[in-house]
């Protein structure tokens, strides 16, 4: 972690559904955690692992931070600590809240929810509710008793169509996006099946999508040795074909925040103080891959001769 974390005990833990677990964090003392907003999410070390989990509390709540936890067996063994192993008292590190996937003002909402691809969409739903905008929720899972958090999103009065899939099959996204008035936005969080095919179906301007794991990205021109500056540090390195810009300053000894090492999570932006990056995350958006004012050095490479970035 990059910024000082906050070291936050465990208050409660609380069985949201069939393997999915919530998680309460709070000072030592009580006091009022850092502000957040809709959409965003912090690093928690669990296990000698960092790990980036969503924000689905309130955050009118400021003492306490929330999150909703998947134990996914198959995972690198975050999801598994915080299942077996994590206990209410226990304190462990948390970065301030950050966020790649902020609610922006529109005159209505669809919220598409895929499994735990709901905390995010559950904060921004009730944040929306409170405002008394117009949105509707559609929100897919395995079963009914695999899906968190659905008693808390019928409570806040909206259109949520709960979907499990041994009941109904997958959510049908023409009929969510039919008609949808000028204006709404769609934000969907959910594995890449469910994100890829509402982007092929969405508008791209509409839509707004966060997640869980990056899809495949074809070899490029730019997959070529290149030097990068660090500035700061004063160090000129060379980043091999095979090797990461974030590899290459991590064998060089210059110590730089990551966790995904897909383009995802948004914790190794760096910014570029000259050079043309080829970005390759999935976070930023086409106009700041444009301004090319930072890159996500987990995966970008270099589009122009050299890069000087502020390392």
């Amino acid at each position: 972690m990059s910024e000082t974390p906050l070291h936050l005990i465990v208050r409660r833990m609380t069985w949201e559904a069939d393997g999915v677990l919530s998680v309460e964090l709070v000072r030592p003392d009580g006091a009022p955690l850092p502000a957040w907003t809709p959409g965003a999410h912090v690093d928690v070390e669990v296990g000698g692992r960092i790990r980036q989990y969503s924000l689905c509390g309130d955050p009118r709540a400021a003492a306490t931070y929330r999150i909703g936890v998947l134990n996914e067996p198959a995972s690198r063994g975050g999801s598994r600590h915080v299942h077996t192993r994590l206990r209410p008292g226990d304190t462990v590190p948390v970065s301030p809240p950050r966020n790649h996937f902020a609610l922006e003002d529109a005159p209505g909402y669809l919220f598409v929810a895929g499994g735990i691809g709901i905390t995010p969409l559950l904060a921004m739903a009730r944040e929306v509710a409170r405002r008394g905008a117009d949105w509707r929720l559609v929100y897919g899972g395995r079963s009914r008793a695999s899906m968190a958090f659905t008693d808390e999103l019928a409570a806040l009065g909206g259109a949520v169509s709960v979907v499990p899939q041994d009941e109904r099959g997958h959510p049908d996204l023409d009929a969510a996006l039919a008609d949808l008035p000028a204006g709404t936005l769609v934000y969907c969080c959910g594995p890449e099946p469910l994100l890829a095919a509402l982007a092929r179906k969405c508008p791209a301007d509409r839509l707004r999508v966060e997640r869980f794991a990056a899809p495949a990205v074809a070899p490029s021109d730019h997959d070529r040795a290149f030097e990068v500056e660090c500035r700061a540090s004063g160090r000129t390195l060379t980043v091999r074909t095979d090797t990461s810009i974030l590899q290459a300053v991590e064998d060089a000894g210059i110590l730089v925040t990551s966790s995904c090492r897909d383009g995802i999570c948004g914790s190794c932006e760096t910014r570029v103080l000259a050079g043309t990056p080829d970005h390759r995350d999935f976070l930023l958006s086409e106009a700041e891959h444009t301004a090319n004012a930072t890159m996500m050095i987990c995966v970008s490479r270099c589009a122009s001769d050299r890069l000087v970035l502020d390392l």
